[in-house]
């Protein structure tokens, strides 16, 4: 596969994604089995998402947890760089995503050595996600600006899209970062890297809306999406760019079929038809991708899950 000439999902057609368990475990989402998962569970499950026709996979960014924090996100969180580029080793279709680089806390033309070389090795499979980060601590151990980070973002967004374009010689010339007559090989493979904004508050609505490909809400519930897309949309059309962008949504948990465990109260179970039926609600309402996940207990339980929603929900999200 290659992406040297761009790419988009097909237009009108609702795709489904997934976050990686593993390399985050955060106790909003972590199941218990993944504290003892290791290397080959990882492997095993994007091959999985790369045979059963996932869109993408996408993994977190945090350089380090506080104590305060720790107990509710816990300290896992592997970098995103070097997961994704392990994972680009053995897949060969699925696209692979940063949901989201903190890009704040590095310099962009260090976030594009690392984004560019990830995506000249995957053959041009990167999506680039990106936001704002929300820990204190974690910008104030490397020097990077938390007060500042929106503006910080903003900038961040329009010197990636130089330094990742095709230009051996990037420039940018802005307020916080400015470089030029700096050459950078590997460029990516893809003529343009798609950027996507991850986010819900206003702030984070008007940057996707503005500067982004793509938009990831952050846990927005259905009935508040419509009027978050509507506004996406307004604030696009008033900025005067013509480009279509790419809307997200992150569903509720899954489980195809009818679980013989408590799977909790607010996840989607049951046939393939009705859990179909239920996210087709999500391309109605004007988004384009779904990021899934499922309810498990073992990797094992957790492929079979991939493979019955593959073969048995996604065939249907378009009917």
């Amino acid at each position: 596969m290659s992406g040297a000439e761009g790419w988009s999902f097909p237009a009108g057609r609702l795709v489904h994604g997934m976050q990686l368990p593993i390399q985050s475990q955060s106790s909003l989402y972590a199941e218990p089995w993944e504290a003892a998962a290791g290397v080959e569970d990882l492997a095993e499950i994007a091959r999985t998402a790369d045979r059963t026709g996932f869109a993408y996979l996408a993994s977190c960014d945090h350089v380090a947890i506080p104590r305060r924090l720790a107990e509710a996100m816990s300290t896992v969180w592997y970098d995103p760089v070097a997961t994704l580029s392990f994972l680009a080793a053995v897949t060969e279709n699925v696209r692979l995503m940063s949901h989201v680089a903190i890009v704040g806390l590095r310099h962009p033309l260090v976030s594009a050595k690392q984004y560019a070389t990830l995506d000249r090795l995957s053959g041009g499979r990167l999506i680039l996600g990106v936001g704002a980060g929300h820990v204190r601590e974690e910008f104030d151990a490397i020097g990077a600006d938390f007060e500042g980070r929106g503006p910080v973002l903003n900038e961040a967004i329009d010197a990636l899209k130089a330094a990742l374009g095709p230009e051996e010689y990037p420039e940018h010339h802005g307020e916080r970062f400015e470089f030029s007559g700096l050459g950078q090989q590997p460029r990516p493979a893809q003529t343009r890297v798609p950027i996507w904004v991850g986010g819900s508050s206003p702030a984070a609505v008007r940057r996707a809306a503005t500067r982004a490909d793509g938009w990831l809400p952050q846990g927005d519930p259905r009935d508040k999406l419509p009027a978050q897309i509507a506004r996406l949309k307004r604030l696009r059309e008033e900025a005067g760019v013509a480009e279509s962008i790419t809307v997200g949504a992150i569903t509720e948990a899954l489980y195809v079929g009818e679980p013989g465990w408590s799977v909790g109260r607010r996840t989607l179970t049951g046939k393939p038809e009705a859990l179909a039926e239920s996210l087709r609600a999500y391309g109605a309402m004007g988004v384009d991708q779904i990021q899934v996940r499922f309810r498990s207990r073992s990797r094992a339980e957790l492929t079979d899950q991939m493979a019955a929603f593959a073969a048995d929900v996604a065939p249907h999200l378009n009917d």
